[in-house]
């Protein structure tokens, strides 16, 4: 990981000195790196530990960052990772242009690496992240959001790239379809149960913890899991409640809606579904050689249900 970091500094390198203060300030707020260790994680249970590894995986945690840039401009974000965000310190527009670059950088580094499948597989990955923002904006302020759309939205704003960074080990590796596959459903069910825990925090964890700001999913109108599942096991009034604050984004009816949430374990029913995709991440790597790797790949699992950031 290191040796990924390395490598993300020197491609952030920019004539313009925006990026350059914005790339360092990205960089230096650390983040759990867990695409690009999911790629080297499994290129290497599958026996792959070329050069490649590394400047792939930057490019995964580039494309990641991008993606918070633009998210955080969204979502009118003021912190992140426990510290002012991008956009709050350097303006929405230097945040947008400046994730743009990153984008671009990207690809650069997808072209240098000269390999068809990988820049396919990150060029779609890329296309449905952009729809999955979209999506979101869609379901923003709509109380009547289903568990089938917001689990879309999950799929594609967050296991995409997930599975993509699996993917993408596997064919480093040059290994089969089956192979490849398996590692996809792995990195797909990982990312979706990681999404879930963390649209849970949200309403059960510390701020901080999380270094974010508790029940910023219900500032912006964000139709959740732990929301869904509270109106469809509360009382009328109770359901009208949670409607109203997501239409208007009432952070202020916060401590309320915590009592609703907790009263009908919503977030109990959020962890079965998050652990139902972590049996099936599991599943996916049951027959890879027992080793370092494969106990890391359990052992991201048991991490993304029992963290608390």
């Amino acid at each position: 990981m290191r040796d990924v970091d390395a490598a993300i500094r020197a491609n952030l390198v920019s004539d313009v000195q925006l990026i350059n203060a914005i790339g360092t300030y990205i960089v230096a707020a650390g983040g759990k790196r867990l695409r690009p260790a999911l790629l080297l994680l499994i290129a290497r249970a599958h026996g792959y530990d070329g050069p490649l590894n590394h400047r792939l995986a930057a490019v995964i945690e580039l494309i990641h960052t991008a993606t918070l840039l633009h998210d955080d401009v969204v979502d009118e974000s003021e912190l992140r990772r426990g510290r002012k965000t991008s956009n709050a310190t350097f303006g929405n527009a230097a945040s947008v242009l400046s994730g743009d670059f990153l984008y671009s950088r990207a690809f650069q580094m997808m072209v240098e690496a000269g390999s068809l499948r990988v820049l396919q597989i990150l060029a779609d990955a890329t296309n449905v992240i952009a729809e999955g923002e979209v999506l979101q904006l869609m379901n923003m302020h709509d109380p009547a959001i289903d568990v089938g759309r917001y689990m879309q939205v999950i799929y594609y704003k967050t296991a995409t790239l997930f599975e993509a960074s699996a993917r993408i080990g596997a064919v480093l590796a040059g290994c089969d379809a089956v192979r490849e596959d398996q590692a996809a459903t792995y990195g797909r069910a990982l990312g979706t149960a990681f999404q879930l825990i963390d649209d849970a925090l949200d309403y059960s964890g510390n701020a901080g913890d999380m270094g974010k700001n508790v029940g910023d999913d219900l500032r912006e109108g964000k139709p959740t899991l732990p929301l869904i599942v509270a109106m469809q096991r509360s009382d009328a009034a109770d359901r009208a409640r949670i409607e109203h604050a997501i239409r208007k984004g009432r952070v202020e009816d916060l401590p309320r809606i915590l009592d609703i949430v907790r009263a009908c374990d919503a977030i109990g029913e959020v962890h079965t579904v998050a652990r139902a995709e972590l049996d099936r991440a599991r599943l996916a790597v049951a027959d890879l050689p027992h080793g370092i790797e494969r106990q890391a790949l359990h052992d991201l699992c048991d991490y993304s249900l029992q963290r608390s950031a």
